[in-house]
């Protein structure tokens, strides 16, 4: 096998010595040319993003964007690598598959099945179905939001607009805000479908909850919501009000008579 017919892969690992253990495992094998880590899914996205990779070995458990989430991302390159789970939970294997890992292995990881998942890696492999399974519409549909040794769920049709800080994005409800570490960039990806729409390079709001736009006279365009205002910019303001627009004309359409009228 010649450097060029070598496998390119990349682990992405939370745990340091699990990562580089894994890591050595796949250097030794001889399909394997360039072996490369990340340490988390905001990583691996980012890498994944920046360079090609033949195969991508995923763990799942994983603060922040888990390997479920990054194997999702996969799944919408144009030319997608092979996703090859290592957890040590099986419960996840009917999910994996479903959306087109090749393999699926247990930790500790044994080096002959490791072997075997590198040699489905290195095979010809039917390319993805051009469309989305329906599952993946209700991404994220709740929010697991972990605070030390508590664990909130948030509805995502409770979150009014979500708001980027840094690594993190704060979503706000009614009742408060949440603090998740996730891409505003992604949330933007995956929540497209249930009506949030990019209203700032930092904001992402619900057009559902969107009760008016106006003009202030400190922040200049703004969408109110009754979590708070969002700011609005120029960037973003046609395709905004045309997305407010749609909706309220798709309201419109869907409305139900008054009882007693005629349709």
């Amino acid at each position: 096998m010649t450097a060029e017919t070598r496998l390119r892969a990349l682990v992405v690992e939370d745990e340091t010595f699990t990562r580089r253990e894994l890591a050595a495992m796949l250097t030794a094998l001889p399909e394997i040319g360039r072996v490369s880590e990340a340490d988390g899914g905001e990583s691996a996205v980012r890498q994944l993003g920046e360079t090609a990779f033949d195969a991508v070995f995923l763990d799942i458990s994983m603060p922040g964007l888990d390997g479920m989430a990054v194997a999702r991302v996969v799944g919408r390159l144009s030319e997608p690598p092979a996703i090859v789970f290592v957890t040590a939970s099986e419960q996840h294997a009917v999910d994996a598959f479903g959306i087109g890992a090749i393999d699926y292995l247990l930790k500790p990881v044994r080096p002959e099945r490791l072997a075997e998942a590198v040699s489905r890696a290195g095979a010809p492999r039917r390319p993805p179905p051009a469309t989305p399974r329906p599952s993946q519409v209700d991404e994220l549909a709740v929010v697991q939001v972990e605070n030390g040794r508590h664990t909130t769920f948030v509805h995502r049709d409770d979150i009014q607009y979500a708001e980027a800080h840094g690594d993190y994005v704060r979503l706000h409800t009614g009742e408060g805000s949440h603090l998740i570490r996730m891409p505003l960039s992604y949330l933007e990806e995956v929540w497209a479908p249930a009506g949030f729409v990019r209203a700032h390079r930092g904001y992402l709001v619900a057009i559902g909850w969107v009760r008016d736009l106006w003009v202030s006279s400190s922040s200049g365009l703004v969408a109110r919501t009754p979590a708070g205002d969002v700011p609005v910019s120029r960037r973003h303001a046609r395709a905004l009000k045309e997305r407010l627009l749609a909706a309220v004309r798709d309201e419109g359409v869907n409305a139900v008579p008054p009882p007693g009228t005629r349709a």
